[in-house]
């Protein structure tokens, strides 16, 4: 057992645990935070990502050793962040999810991508994306979001 402390949503978090219990785990069964879901459980489908001191990463590929002292948002932190409104909104205008299993680790991912600014290319766009699976979009409405998603946020912080 290893006692680690974090930042978790803006807020000082710490707990005891095994040092390789997954970080995906922790979230949900621990500290009861259930919009990290738990999928492939080997870093290839999304659902579990969470923002790691504002980089996008699996939760399921990170151990309890290695958050210690980093910043970590779920995707309830970041609905709570008026920062990322702008993305939230445009990825319900553009409807870009149906059964909203994939729509946790796709808002973060594009949180991560365009948290920096919104200068964020649609190549840029499009690889921040690659590491989610969703199976009932087809992809082009969830690019359309992150589309409006950057164009909000450059109206918003023009460079």
């Amino acid at each position: 057992m290893i006692h680690v402390a974090f930042i978790l949503n803006g807020q000082e978090t710490a707990l005891d645990c095994a040092p390789d219990r997954p970080l995906v785990t922790i979230l949900r069964e621990d500290l009861g935070l259930t919009g990290t879901k738990l999928a492939c459980g080997v870093g290839r489908c999304g659902a579990c990502m969470v923002l790691l001191d504002g980089v996008a990463v699996n939760a399921c590929l990170l151990m309890a050793w290695q958050v210690a002292g980093r910043r970590i948002d779920t995707i309830e932190g970041v609905r709570a962040d008026p920062r990322f409104a702008p993305v939230l909104e445009a990825l319900a205008q553009a409807n870009s999810f149906q059964c909203g299993y994939c729509a946790a680790g796709v808002t973060i991912a594009l949180a991560g991508a365009l948290g920096a600014g919104a200068n964020t290319d649609d190549a840029a766009l499009i690889t921040a994306l690659e590491g989610n699976i969703c199976r009932c979009t087809g992809y082009q409405s969830i690019l359309h979001g992150a589309q409006q998603a950057r164009a909000r946020l450059r109206a918003e912080r023009p460079t």
